[in-house]
């Protein structure tokens, strides 16, 4: 377990997306629990549709890209996992805005699947990577903000098992190491799908909009929406012009179609 900070007792802000992440999880796995007691056969059904299997997905079952990550079904593995996302996400979100963790934390989740895909459609090419593992939890979306505070804030302390100071950067090494080295084992389509998560994280802090995709997509509408006004003002400013020399007068504007000021002692602007 890694903990954020220079003290043993600090905690990252727990808001905004942070906060909604972390709930939307846990009470994915309460509910999910409560049916089980309630009714194991539908309740194991309804994993089943909802965790990420390649094949499943290639047969229709769209949605498991993101459900998967919602799936958890161990007590320790889910706690771990909420409290990753709790020091990793608030350590983002206090020097990103939410748009920004929320776009992080999504594009890893995909990137793991994808990857997850990909290995699984090489398997019938190469017979090493035969074998598909069902997808669950949000460990893909862990690893590609880890690897984001390794990239962006490597000389940032981490205090592993809450006694050892390990820099980020050679935190986030040490686990891409173990996903590689897994990649020879009976797990390999886990590590590929977390090294994609990694990859897909990395994506996002090279490519993505510094303020969150969201706040991309407005921006371009707004740019469009004024792009447009603009030349319906140019448009005007040339319609104007032509009425001007038409009544004897000179005006003139220039490319923006605002009209330029001449020297008011200029008598031939009016000619």
């Amino acid at each position: 377990m890694a903990r954020i900070g220079s003290s043993p007792l600090s905690f990252p802000g727990f808001r905004g997306v942070t906060r909604q992440l972390v709930l939307v999880n846990m009470v994915a796995f309460f509910a999910l629990l409560l049916f089980q007691v309630a009714a194991r056969d539908a309740a194991t059904s309804l994993a089943t549709a909802l965790v990420f299997i390649p094949s499943g997905f290639l047969h229709g079952y769209l949605w498991q890209p993101l459900t998967y990550s919602f799936i958890h079904l161990g007590i320790i593995g889910t706690a771990f996992e909420l409290l990753s996302i709790w020091f990793l996400a608030g350590f983002l979100e206090d020097l990103h805005n939410s748009a920004w963790v929320l776009g992080l934390y999504a594009s890893a989740v995909l990137g793991t699947a994808a990857a997850a895909l990909a290995i699984y459609a090489m398997s019938g090419t190469f017979s090493f990577m035969s074998g598909e593992v069902p997808l669950y939890g949000c460990f893909g979306g862990i690893f590609g903000m880890l690897i984001a505070i390794g990239v962006l804030y490597g000389d940032m302390e981490f205090l592993l098992f809450f006694t050892i100071g390990v820099k980020a950067k050679h935190l986030a090494i040490i686990y891409g190491l173990v996903s590689i080295a897994m990649l020879f084992s009976s797990q390999r389509m886990y590590a590929f799908a977390q090294l994609g998560g990694a990859a897909a994280g990395l994506l996002w802090i090279r490519l993505a909009p510094r303020r969150g995709v969201s706040f991309a997509f407005s921006e371009s509408v707004y740019g469009l929406r004024n792009r447009y006004y603009r030349w319906k003002r140019r448009r005007a400013a040339k319609k104007f012009e032509v009425y001007m020399k038409s009544q004897g007068r000179t005006v003139r504007f220039d490319g923006q179609g605002r009209q330029l000021d001449d020297d008011p002692d200029d008598k031939k602007r009016w000619n």
